[in-house]
This record gives C-alpha cells, sequence and structure tokens, in this order.
C-alpha cells in the first residue's frame, strides 16, 4: 500500500509549468484546465470548472516545488498541513490558465509558511495562506530509505519537465 501512494506522489500534479522561480523566496506556475480533465464531468457537469479545493492544490504544489529547488531536494514528501484565511472570488472554467503566485514567509528544517494567490486572466480567484509539512519517509522507518530515494528521484525528474531553467 505504500509503493502505491509512493507511486502516486511522482505521478501526480497538477502544475504544469513553472514560469518564475527564486529559491527561498517565491515561485509563479500555471495550470491550464482542459476538458479532458475527468474530475470535471462531476463537478457541476452543465458547468464545468476547477473544483476550489485543486485551487488551493496548485498553490500547495507550487510551494512545495520552491521548498523542494531551495532544499535541494531534501525531503520525499511536502505535505499541506494547514491552510487558513481561503478566499475564492471566482471561477476557473476549461480553456483558462490558473497563474499561481506564491510567497514564502518562513522556511524550516521541517515545515514552512507561505501566502499565495490564483489569478485567471489578470483577476485574482483564490488566496490563501497556508503550511507545509516536509519529511522523508526513512525519518519513521529507515527500511523506507530506497523510496525516498526513488521519490526524490522522480521530482527531480518532474522537475526537470516544469522549469525550463536547469534545478539545483
Amino acid at each position: 500500500q505504500i509503493k502505491a501512494v509512493t507511486d502516486t506522489a511522482v505521478k501526480f500534479g497538477l502544475i504544469d509549468r513553472i514560469i518564475e522561480l527564486e529559491p527561498g523566496e517565491r515561485i509563479v506556475a500555471a495550470k491550464a484546465v482542459s476538458l479532458a480533465e475527468e474530475y470535471l464531468a462531476d463537478h457541476f457537469p452543465s458547468f464545468p470548472v476547477l473544483p476550489g479545493v485543486l485551487m488551493l492544490e496548485a498553490m500547495t504544489e507550487s510551494a512545495a516545488w520552491l521548498v523542494r529547488s531551495s532544499e535541494n531536494f531534501a525531503h520525499s514528501m511536502i505535505l499541506l498541513a494547514e491552510a487558513k484565511n481561503v478566499t475564492y472570488r471566482s471561477f476557473v472554467k476549461p480553456g483558462h490558465v490558473l497563474r499561481v503566485e506564491v510567497s514564502c514567509r518562513r522556511m524550516a528544517q521541517c515545515d514552512s509558511d507561505f501566502a499565495g494567490v490564483g489569478l485567471c486572466d489578470g483577476r485574482e480567484v483564490v488566496k490563501a495562506r497556508f503550511t507545509l509539512r516536509h519529511f522523508n519517509l526513512a525519518e519513521t522507518d529507515e527500511a523506507m530509505a530506497s523510496s525516498d530515494s526513488r521519490i526524490i528521484d522522480g521530482l527531480r525528474a518532474r522537475f526537470a519537465l516544469l522549469h525550463d531553467k536547469p534545478g539545483p
């Protein structure tokens, strides 16, 4: 079961491109919304829009890439620990691009705090403050060290595809 979870951590991602990256400071990323995305069939079938929780996930993923690039991919797991002051202002429909801008407020070894905003056509559609927790699976079970390595290798490969500039 852990193998399935770690495989998903490497394969699933909402972010399509990293536009700007200042390690330790900020990241700007993009998520193009397409009618081909399966979840749109169930999320208001007659009015498909990107679910709000996925807007927050796009900010979380962007911040995770910022942590990874800032800490030289030191952690295999980066998870949302807390989200607060999440405000949704509008919908993001298929055919549009969600531009995610995330600024680091604090970065420590095990967790970090961020402020993020999502924009569509220059208009704010979501904003939030949130905390991420970062760790390695081997911290609780040394036998998972090889899984950490495999996950980190996959994340480095994905980062190279998402970001036009060479990674750390």
